[in-house]
């Protein structure tokens, strides 16, 4: 077993589940000692009592600037430093922009791109500390392709990338690097519990699994490379379809047909499971 995190310490934003759950766990298995942090209480008891001595659990708005500071100023009281920041929470409202308030679009801004910007800020200095870390921010392939009945999303994960990106060129003369991980769909309940929301043409493409996922946060977290996605040719295609938009519209009629029989399998596998 690799052990590339041995005595780091690591805090993971939306980690009581899915992915952020499977980071933490890959991490701690990996000799880190690993914060978490999520807005379910019961959740973080959970990750907490998982992790043991070697965790720290917080619930907690990563909405919130001041529960950000607490969050970090905690970590680094408990364990004396912080090396890696992993931005994984995520919030999403499937359908038109005109189905939901206002107030709605705005909870997907705060917390998929205003939370990574602002515990990135307040993380910089704490990893300038410790000599040196990584920040690595978890978007999207919507990211790279405007995503129709999922706008404000997709939005905010192009704004991920790009701020992603600007920093990663900011700190290009510090020990600290800066990674996004874009992932297709992923076998979670961020997109499984919600099944009949999802655009159909998604399931046209591979689902990843949380654990697959995962795997590139630490890789990204280790050695710096700026950007992975997962499926690497979804990710590809989505790149055309940014550059030909005239491509992806023609062509989504056909992924839709090929995800609705997808689609329809997982929902009856679902059903069938109760």
């Amino acid at each position: 077993m690799s052990v590339r995190f041995q005595d780091k310490v690591v805090v993971i934003t939306g980690a009581t589940a899915g992915v952020g759950a499977s980071a933490a766990r890959q991490f701690a298995a990996e000799g880190a000692k690993v914060v978490v942090a999520a807005r379910s209480q019961e959740g973080v008891d959970a990750m907490g009592h998982e992790l043991g001595d070697h965790g720290l659990a917080m619930a907690m708005d990563v909405a919130s600037e001041k529960s950000c500071k607490e969050l970090l100023h905690r970590a680094q009281r408990e364990f004396g430093a912080i090396h890696v920041l992993v931005n994984n929470a995520g919030c999403n409202y499937r359908g038109p922009v005109d189905a939901f308030e206002a107030s709605q679009l705005a909870q997907i801004v705060d917390v998929n791109l205003r939370a990574p910007v602002v515990l990135s800020r307040l993380a910089i200095p704490y990893l300038r500390q410790a000599g040196g870390g990584a920040i690595v921010n978890v978007a999207s392939i919507a990211g790279k392709i405007p995503v129709p009945e999922e706008a404000t999303y997709s939005a905010t994960k192009f704004g991920l990338r790009a701020f992603t990106r600007a920093l990663a060129e900011e700190m290009a003369d510090e020990d600290i690097t800066v990674s996004v991980v874009s992932p297709g769909p992923i076998d979670t309940g961020f997109i499984m519990e919600h099944l009949e929301h999802v655009p159909d043409y998604f399931f046209s493409q591979p689902i990843s699994s949380a654990n697959q996922v995962a795997r590139l946060i630490l890789d990204c977290a280790a050695d710096g490379r700026l950007e992975r996605t997962i499926p690497a040719g979804t990710g590809r295609l989505a790149t055309l379809g940014y550059l030909l938009p005239s491509f992806a519209r023609r062509l989504r009629p056909a992924l839709s047909r090929k995800g609705r029989k997808v689609k329809a399998r997982l929902m009856a596998e679902r059903k069938k499971k109760g």
